[in-house]
């Protein structure tokens, strides 16, 4: 499955547009993370469990998003984004979307 996040693949046409498809994780936070980080803001630097936490959620959406694809019978995915949003207080969403098309 081919991903890109611009309109056109570079040196492919677009046969045919399949349409909108989605993927979506909700997680939440880590209480163990959450002493880590409170250390991290006395003294900074990254917060490696947040920054593993966001890179799971993102491939979960990716994939979830891709397999959408793949039921439309689509071989890649046009103008990918993605979206966090506050779910509730220690949780949060992370949204991958796109356009499924045909490309050749």
């Amino acid at each position: 499955m081919i991903l890109v996040n611009t309109e056109t693949i570079p040196g492919m046409q677009i046969l045919e547009v399949k349409g909108l498809v989605q993927g979506n994780t909700i997680r939440a936070k880590h209480f163990g993370r959450d002493i880590a980080a409170g250390f991290k803001n006395l003294v900074g630097g990254e917060l490696k469990g947040y920054t593993e936490l966001l890179t799971e959620a993102r491939r979960e959406a990716i994939e979830r998003m891709i397999a959408q694809a793949q039921q439309l019978e689509a071989n890649a995915i046009v103008n990918v984004r993605f979206t966090t949003s506050a779910v509730t207080q220690g949780a949060a969403e992370l949204y991958a979307y796109g356009t499924a098309v045909v490309a050749q």
